[in-house]
């Protein structure tokens, strides 16, 4: 799988957003606002989702009025800017991209702490589009060792925003947070249906949606009516 996969793949702008802000949330829930997966509607005049594990991984989706752009950093990639000292991207990354979205190459927050833009992977969309895009012509180093069947650009940490995100957010927990999750509560904030004490006990009991309430409104999430 690489970035080509993961760009044909990927939902409508609309819907990503909304997949987005699920993953939020159900963050909130399990882990009080935990940094795993966030989402704010204040990146300057933008609104944008992050992920990091804490290990070096990362990706961003901003939110803009002309689309949305997605960063991707994979830190164990081969594809990493880290292979030479002049961290260059890897070539193709970059090309075809509209010069709306140039803007987020130079965000202090997706660089080196020098000014230097780094990414293993980039997708983008105009408002307009009917499909999403990557870089043209980017030729992949072969995959090694005991992780062939991963991404070699990174890509595959966009793939719980896929169709299945039910089924893998379950399985994340699983693993992240050594719990076990009902799906169908899952599936509750991942349709964007608003959230009431019976959902969010399903996933959390120690917890309501009254003491998420802040959180919850900031990322722009529906909350039943009390």
């Amino acid at each position: 799988m690489t970035v080509y996969d993961i760009a044909a793949r990927l939902p409508s702008i609309g819907m990503l957003r909304d997949r987005c802000k699920a993953l939020a949330v159900l963050e909130c829930i399990l882990d009080g606002g935990g940094s795993y997966y966030a989402y704010t509607r204040a990146w300057g005049d933008d609104e944008a989702a992050l992920m990091s594990n804490d290990s070096g991984d990362e990706w961003a989706v901003v939110f803009t009025a002309e689309g949305a752009f997605i960063r991707v950093f994979d830190h164990e990639s081969p594809m990493t800017p880290f292979r030479g000292p002049d961290r260059e991207l890897w070539p193709g990354l970059l090309k075809g991209i509209p010069l709306v979205f140039r803007q987020h190459i130079e965000e202090p927050a997706f660089g080196d702490g020098e000014g230097q833009f780094l990414a293993t992977a980039v997708l983008w969309r105009l408002a307009g589009d009917d499909r999403w895009y990557a870089g043209e012509g980017i030729i992949f180093p072969p995959l090694e060792g005991p992780y062939d069947g991963d991404a070699p650009d990174g890509s595959g940490l966009l793939k719980i925003l896929l169709d299945d995100i039910v089924d893998r957010y379950v399985t994340f927990a699983e693993d992240y947070y050594e719990i076990e999750l009902d799906p169908a509560a899952v599936e509750h904030v991942v349709a964007h249906r608003p959230l009431t004490d019976v959902v969010v006990q399903a996933l959390n009991p120690e917890t309501t949606v009254a003491r998420l309430e802040e959180d919850i409104a900031a990322i722009g999430y529906p909350m039943a009516a009390v």
